[in-house]
């Protein structure tokens, strides 16, 4: 029931923000930083298909924790990028090459960050049929953190 509620909307995010368009989706990725992501932050953490990701900016060195959406099968971490791949977080844990995740009130660590079309076959299942053709998936390995 969880993951089909989180699959549905998934599927209706990603496809308000092709209608909406990346310079529509980009206004309101600046909104969200400063005004719904703080209060996301207080249940991402806990929920079953939301995540905190904990990274570091690739210019500023400041640490950031910022709410995602996602979905998780066999150690495998898929965000769709309903922003795009330009955003800071994508680029800031990509170019650092790991960051932490907080799921479920659980601490990992995230390697081998990539970016793949919403179609590929290397996305675990959920994530595929979540995101629609000509979108993007950020994908990761998943590995726990001794002690949580």
């Amino acid at each position: 029931m969880r993951k089909k509620f989180a699959t549905t909307v998934a599927r209706t995010a990603t496809r308000i923000a092709a209608a909406a368009g990346p310079e529509r989706m980009r206004a309101l990725a600046r909104f969200n930083r400063y005004v719904t992501n703080p209060v996301q932050r207080l249940w991402a953490p806990r929920l079953p298909g939301m995540a905190v990701l904990e990274h570091t900016g690739r210019k500023s060195g400041n640490a950031y924790r910022t709410p995602v959406m996602v979905f998780i099968e066999s150690g495998v971490l898929a965000v769709p990028l309903n922003y795009g791949p330009e955003s800071d977080w994508v680029r800031n844990i990509r170019a650092a090459g790991s960051a932490g995740v907080v799921h479920r009130r659980k601490q990992y660590r995230l390697t081998d960050p990539r970016v793949l079309p919403a179609d590929s076959p290397d996305l675990p299942l959920s994530a595929r049929t979540a995101g629609i053709p000509g979108r993007s998936v950020f994908l990761g390995d998943l590995e726990p953190v001794s002690g949580s």
